[in-house]
């Protein structure tokens, strides 16, 4: 399992004009495994004051991710899953980067 680390949450709703009641911009620091064709790696960030229901907005990784496909989803309350699944055809070692998550509650 990859590890994350240096989790920095940011909560409010400003750019959202009440369409969202809170918003988190989270970054974190991803190492993720290295992955054959088919296998996949799931890792948890802690994100406090999310929820089940929560939406990630969006999310970024800041290296090409080489053919992986990647989901990001709040999967308990105060944790964030980011799955990354390799469809390449070829191992891939992706190498430790920056995530950066925005998420949302529906106001």
């Amino acid at each position: 399992m990859a590890a994350a680390t240096a989790v920095v949450t940011r909560q409010g709703n400003d750019q959202f004009r009440g369409i969202f009641s809170d918003t988190w911009s989270v970054v974190c620091t991803l190492n993720a495994d290295s992955l054959v064709d088919g296998a996949g790696s799931s890792d948890t960030v802690a994100v406090p004051g999310v929820a089940l229901g929560d939406i990630v907005i969006g999310f970024s990784f800041g290296v090409d991710l080489a053919g992986v496909t990647a989901t990001a989803y709040v999967s308990a309350a105060n944790v964030v899953t980011i799955r990354i699944q390799n469809e390449a055809a070829a191992t891939v070692d992706l190498a430790s980067t920056t995530v950066r998550v925005v998420i949302g509650r529906l106001a």
